[in-house]
């Protein structure tokens, strides 16, 4: 269902003027805004996977987090192999106190401390979204992190995730997602003696480094499917089962993934592929005026 409304939305979004505008025309005008200075906060570190494609979003949803959110946390962006120059050179000078880590610096150490875990390994060598669940925790500088992905936008500050992250809860906490999407069913993953949670979504929420062990992904990937599961639901799937193992909560509704609508007053939204064009004609007109004032607006 999910793959048909993003085949549609993206066949939608071809020809809508408004999504062509803010899309070309108005996203890279956040380039012409002051770099954020000062992400050095070690309480909790903020981890992104970018793209050559989608770089200048994740400067807009970094841009639009940190404006919304008293502590600048420290920073670290990863690239995957795509990142061009050209983007890792715009993200080091959005972000100058961030580490922007690129893929030819940190794929081998990754791997090695990986030798020990056979799928693991394997899963990292052929999953680009891998690099959520390996290179994250290996290059984590903080107890926390903040899970965040390149498809959101803030719009207030988002109280009930500051609040987890502020109350020192030993628990991981994750954004719902609009259905369980997970590499192989709940029944599966059950029947195989596992905790689960459903509903859970890998794009923000908060994680404790010691949750994400080796050795607990290593056997939830012994799971019947989980290593053939959709490419992209094996990294969330995976964060999911350490949650449950580990301890964990859902963020209230208003965080949730939803796919039709409007942002309404909710603090933010996960613009995810199936309303991917709404990241521009809704969440980027909604926040020209304040992330790009007295610039380019």
């Amino acid at each position: 269902m999910i793959g048909r409304l993003l085949f549609k939305a993206r066949q939608l979004a071809a020809y809508d003027p408004v999504v062509a505008y803010y899309r070309d025309r108005v996203r890279p005008r956040i380039l012409e805004t002051p770099p954020l200075t000062g992400t050095t906060d070690d309480t909790a570190e903020v981890h992104v996977l970018t793209s050559d494609k989608d770089w200048l979003n994740t400067v807009w949803a970094l841009k639009s987090f940190y404006a919304e959110v008293p502590t600048r946390y420290a920073l670290a962006i990863h690239g995957d192999p795509g990142l061009s120059a050209e983007a890792v050179l715009g993200l080091r000078q959005q972000f100058p106190d961030a580490r922007v880590i690129e893929q030819k610096d940190i794929r081998d150490e990754v791997l090695d401390g990986l030798s020990g875990h056979p799928l693991c390994r394997r899963l990292r060598e052929t999953n680009t979204l891998a690099i959520k669940s390996f290179d994250f925790v290996h290059t984590l500088r903080a107890d926390r992190m903040i899970l965040f992905d390149s498809d959101l936008l803030f719009f207030a500050p988002p109280r009930a995730f500051l609040d987890h992250l502020d109350s020192g809860r030993r628990t991981n906490t994750f954004n719902r997602d609009v259905a369980t999407a997970y590499a192989v069913d709940v029944e599966t993953i059950r029947a195989h003696g596992h905790k689960v949670v459903e509903e859970v979504n890998s794009g923000f929420g908060v994680v404790h480094r010691d949750s994400m062990r080796l050795d607990w992904m290593e056997e939830f990937l012994q799971i019947p499917g989980m290593s053939e599961g959709h490419f992209w639901r094996i990294e969330q799937t995976l964060f999911a089962l350490c949650g449950a193992r580990y301890g964990m909560e859902l963020l209230p509704d208003e965080y949730r993934v939803f796919l039709k609508g409007e942002v309404g007053d909710r603090p933010y939204r996960h613009y995810v592929g199936a309303v991917r064009d709404r990241m521009y004609a809704e969440g980027m007109r909604k926040l020209k005026g304040t992330l790009l004032r007295g610039h380019a607006a």
